[in-house]
């Protein structure tokens, strides 16, 4: 799978939000926790994770020290069920307001994040209505590309125009796309900051998005 690297305006434009430049990423080993999947395929999903956590040459945890869990993942048929989720309106604020919109947009996902002091993640809840448009997925590609979503605080712009995956024809798998996979790891470089405001940071991740695929010669 071939790409050429992100410029630093695309990358700029996918940390974009409301015209202000907003970059965080997490600070903290990730430790996730899924509900409504069964056994097997929850598996599968926790094994994509960790292969897509590697990206930021990250481990996955048990537990976290502060919240127990920090990524939160809900499965549900229909919004209406994330009402019922004990104590998911305390961390998520008006979840009436969120089921009604999410509704009216014909949305099938969501993800809310919070932040420690500094501005790193230090919390991400993904709620994921599996509709027919999310059954096409397999569990491994659909988990793929939830993490990849999740590592960083994308911009609402990110994904529009284009999945962060790619399949693989040969074996069917999922994978980031090298030139996503290649942000990801730039974005974790660990002379990097855990948050910037400043557009200048573009820049910065466009010089190691390139060194990066050009030592992987994709």
């Amino acid at each position: 799978m071939s790409e050429a690297p992100l410029t630093a305006t695309e990358i700029e434009k996918m940390f974009t939000n409301e015209g202000r430049y907003i970059f965080a990423r997490w600070a903290r080993p990730i430790a996730p926790v899924v509900f409504g999947t069964d056994d097997e395929s929850l598996n599968v999903i926790k094994d994509a994770f960790q292969t897509v956590a590697s990206l930021a040459d990250m481990r996955l945890a048990e537990t976290d020290p502060e919240l127990g869990a920090n990524f939160l993942i809900f499965f549900c048929s229909d919004w209406s069920e994330i009402r019922d989720v004990p104590d998911l309106d305390r961390m998520m604020g008006n979840l009436d307001a969120l089921v009604t919109e999410l509704d009216r947009t014909g949305a099938n996902q969501y993800r809310s994040f919070a932040f420690d002091p500094e501005g790193a993640i230090k919390l991400c809840v993904l709620l994921l209505k599996y509709d027919d448009d999310m059954a096409q997925l397999s569990a491994q590609a659909l988990a793929t590309g939830q993490m990849a979503q999740a590592l960083l605080l994308w911009g609402p712009e990110a994904f529009l125009e284009k999945s962060p995956i790619g399949i693989i024809e040969a074996n069917n798998m999922a994978i980031v796309r090298p030139s996503i996979a290649a942000l990801i790891r730039a974005a974790y470089d660990k002379t990097m900051p855990d948050t910037a405001s400043d557009k200048s940071h573009a820049l910065r991740l466009e010089a190691r998005v390139k060194a990066l695929m050009e030592d992987a010669d994709v």
